[in-house]
């Protein structure tokens, strides 16, 4: 029946009816020659397409006979998209990829294609040069600005004569590999199903494509999340091509700085970056996001050189896309170009998708490739379409088989005949079959331990060495040029800086040892900060160091989540701590699980400065003053620092930018916004919340480990334990000054980190009094005290312990604030009550 016809038993039926009555034709054609006589691709060429969509469809059907017996885990195929194979066949094997879940084809294609162009003799070039020079390849194929040299340049439009001239790298053709030429992606993607441990990119923990060697970049998420970061790519890589000195330029890629700042892109200096998407993503604010800042960016003159590709199968598991609105969407993006193709005609979209390359890659701008396809055997194993189909859009949808029309492609053109196709399609599926049996016995991630390996490396050794190295570089050969850089007077012989002053300073400094570093964000740049934190950078380091974005906190975050991949070493901030709550997944479903989903073969390094917590005097409000933190704290792997005093600023803020540079860390700086210019502690004008800023020389002494804990010792330091961070710290010394006058020994301690928590420090101040009194200016459910308490608990404490911390409630405006937030006479009050049991 027509309701059931796309189960995997029936679409393979259908598919083998097709091609047995396919009638062969008059006479064979050389499959060296053109497919038909004005086709750009010859017949040899549209047998890797086949080949390759072939790959995918029998990847496809293993998915499904490998979940029938409980022993595969994912099921979501690419059946109906594999016309994006077309769209491989048009970049190059260099240009980065971010891959929508239904490019199978695409990514066999692009395993083939790098196979192609691989070194033919030890120590000879296997990828493009950097110059844009022909580059060696393993067979007799050429580069050209369309692709292949086999594949002919459509004809350039009025608007892209420019294109026409050929220059620069493009893949290497399959020539006709058979399925050797996919064994790998095949592998690669059947490992992937069956959560094997010896899975290239993400090693058993979710089915993604991706693979470092092909520059396809892993995405857990096909819902947009990965199209802000597409975008970020593309502006740092076109950044750091633009840049003009001397030797930055090596190898494949593009090479910034030197010494320890030594940043390398993957990726040729010409490379374009392609992500693709499915059609019900066009609604998804994160797309919104990313059209928006591409389209907002070439509107402002700087270029983006991504290509988009929407994968238009007209339905979101269920629910349709009305007719038209893609087409209307994507054509009304500003600064994007639109081109479309019918994804079940492969010569078509090749042609458009090589013309949209060429374009892309040649004007250096954004384009948007709306590409038809259908989707065949549902969403997934589990969705049973007749429920929401009618067997006559099923059928329709049957009649646009992507494999099918390249197969009557072949067979009408000369190049093969029915029976053929169908024998190529019968041994990949029996050595797709064969690999799936093989993958089976393969291990599976065996302890937590083995999951976690891969989430968020430490390394704290090669962070303090990367800290003393910077301070080595400042006080040595870089201090003439970080004389200049403060106008020569830096910030240790000022005087006693704030905490701004002290962030900036440390930023500086940060930018003179880091030549990839980038600082960037809302308002940071002409007028340095709302608060005045980036203050003169833009000055002292130019404007494609320390930019403004546009106002959209998800387009700042994935910015700098691709700058980081190629190569930069961002520091993006976000305006307050409640603007990063409507942006948050890029940081949980993106940032944090790059180095999870990838076994590190990918990283974004990056140092998120965020102004947040509460008590602004005369400015307040639940938008201005948020202390809602607990969304950071449970991103496994994410680094949380709260510096409270400007002497933990400028040394934690290093320690940031050197896990970052070393390990990979994503790192988000939570700066109190309510401290950044205090200057007293206890009395007016006594400027003890000020200090001094440390020379190089004391960088080493002063440096602050990731999950160390300060201890403020007042008085006999013997009675209380105080717990506490942020603007905490402030109000608990104070306390502890009262206490000490009523003859009680406080020892302060301040988290600085929140994430991870210094447990050991914790346990080791709350053991020497017995009493500890954890004051949390986030909230009692789900505050910072909670996580506080849960480790004094899992280590066995026994004294006495309280809590004070503020109400479950927004920040209301003005004098109000006072009765939800943790205030000095409520940890006074609570230090007593302890005392008194």
């Amino acid at each position: 029946m027509l309701c059931d016809v796309t189960t995997p038993q029936d679409l393979d039926d259908r598919f083998r009816e097709t091609l047995a009555a396919l009638p062969a034709a008059e006479r064979r054609r050389d499959p060296a020659d053109p497919v038909t006589d004005d086709a750009p691709l010859t017949g040899a060429q549209v047998l890797d397409l086949f080949d390759a969509q072939v790959t995918s469809r029998q990847l496809d059907l293993a998915g499904r006979w490998l979940r029938s017996f409980g022993e595969g885990f994912y099921t979501i195929g690419s059946a109906g998209h594999e016309g994006n194979a077309a769209v491989a066949a048009a970049l190059r094997p260099t240009d980065p990829a971010l891959l929508h879940y239904r490019s199978g084809a695409f990514y066999c294609l692009r395993a083939a294609q790098a196979a192609a162009a691989a070194p033919s003799e030890p120590g000879s070039s296997g990828g493009p040069a950097a110059t844009g020079d022909p580059a060696p390849t393993a067979g007799p194929a050429t580069y050209s600005d369309r692709g292949p040299s086999t594949y002919p340049a459509p004809t350039a439009d009025a608007e892209s004569t420019a294109d026409s001239d050929p220059s620069g790298p493009a893949p290497a053709s399959t020539s006709g590999g058979g399925f050797d030429a996919y064994a790998d992606a095949a592998r690669d993607v059947l490992r992937g199903m069956v959560a094997s441990s010896e899975e290239p990119i993400a090693g058993g923990r979710h089915k993604v494509f991706g693979r470092a060697d092909l520059a396809v970049v892993p995405t857990t998420s096909t819902i947009a999340s990965h199209l802000p970061r597409a975008v970020g790519m593309g502006l740092a890589v076109e950044r750091l091509r633009r840049l003009d000195s001397a030797g930055r330029r090596t190898g494949g890629g593009v090479r910034v700085g030197s010494g320890a700042g030594v940043a390398h892109v993957p990726w040729p200096p010409d490379a374009i970056v392609v992500c693709s998407f499915g059609d019900a993503s066009v609604n998804h604010a994160s797309a919104t996001a990313a059209f928006n800042t591409a389209g907002w960016y070439d509107h402002a003159g700087l270029r983006i050189p991504v290509l988009f590709v929407c994968e238009d199968n007209g339905l979101g598991i269920s629910v349709r896309s009305p007719e038209g609105w893609v087409e209307a969407t994507l054509r009304a993006k500003p600064g994007i170009r639109y081109f479309s193709a019918d994804g079940a005609d492969p010569v078509r979209t090749y042609e458009v998708a090589a013309e949209a390359a060429a374009w892309v890659r040649r004007n250096r701008r954004p384009a948007v490739l709306h590409l038809r396809t259908v989707r065949l055997m549902g969403h997934a194993g589990a969705d049973a379409e007749s429920a929401y189909r009618s067997p006559a859009e099923l059928a329709e949808d049957l009649d646009r088989d992507p494999v099918v029309a390249t197969a009557r492609l072949l067979v009408d053109a000369g190049v093969a005949t029915g029976e053929e196709l169908l024998a190529r399609y019968d041994e990949t599926g029996w050595q797709v079959r064969r690999l799936a049996e093989e993958v089976l016995g393969e291990p599976k991630l065996a302890s937590a331990a083995d999951v976690v390996s891969a989430l968020a490396p430490r390394r704290p050794v090669r962070v303090a060495r990367a800290v003393a190295d910077a301070a080595a570089r400042a006080g040595g050969p870089g201090a003439a040029a970080r004389a200049e850089a403060f106008g020569g007077k830096p910030p240790e012989l000022t005087g006693p800086l704030t905490l701004a002053q002290s962030i900036n300073a440390a930023l500086a400094d940060g930018m003179l040892d880091h030549p990839q570093m980038a600082v960037f964000g809302e308002d940071v740049a002409a007028k340095g900060g709302v608060y005045g934190v980036t203050k003169g950078l833009r000055d002292r380091f130019g404007p494609a160091r320390v930019f403004d974005t546009l106002l959209d906190e998800t387009s700042v975050l994935g910015l700098g989540l691709g700058a980081g991949l190629a190569g930069m070493l961002p520091v993006p901030e976000i305006q307050y701590l409640a603007y990063l709550h409507n942006a948050e997944d890029q940081l949980r479903g993106e940032a944090a699980t790059m180095r999870f989903f990838s076994q590190g073969a990918f990283r974004n390094p990056m140092v998120v400065r965020v102004a947040g917590l509460a008590y602004q005097e005369g400015f307040g409000g639940h938008f201005h003053n948020d202390n809602s933190v607990a969304v950071l704290r449970d991103v496994p792997g994410l680094v949380v620092a709260v510096p409270a005093r400007p002497d933990d600023a400028a040394p934690m803020l290093r320690t940031c930018l050197a896990s970052a540079a070393v390990d990979g860390s994503v790192c988000v700086f939570l700066e109190p916004i309510a401290l950044y210019h205090t200057r007293d502690l206890y009395a007016d004008g006594d400027g003890e919340w000020m200090a001094g800023y440390p020379e190089p020389g004391a960088w080493v002494a002063g440096h602050v480990p990731i999950g160390r804990a300060r201890v403020y010792r007042v008085g006999s330091a013997d009675d209380l334990t105080i717990i506490t961070f942020g603007n905490g710290v402030r109000m608990s010394l104070r306390a502890a000054a009262v206490l000490a006058e009523e003859g009680v020994g406080t020892r302060v301690v301040d988290l600085r980190w929140l994430a991870p928590l210094p447990v050991a420090d914790i346990i080791r101040e709350s053991s020497a009094t017995g009493r500890v009194l954890v004051v949390d200016e986030t909230r009692r459910s789900g505050g910072v005290g909670e996580g506080v308490i849960a480790a004094l608990v899992d280590a066995g404490y026994v004294g006495a312990a309280r809590r004070v911390a503020g109400v479950d409630s927004f920040v209301p405006l003005g004098p109000a604030a006072r009765h939800v937030l943790v205030s000095m006479d409520a940890i006074t009050d609570g230090a007593r009550t302890l005392l008194a049991r």
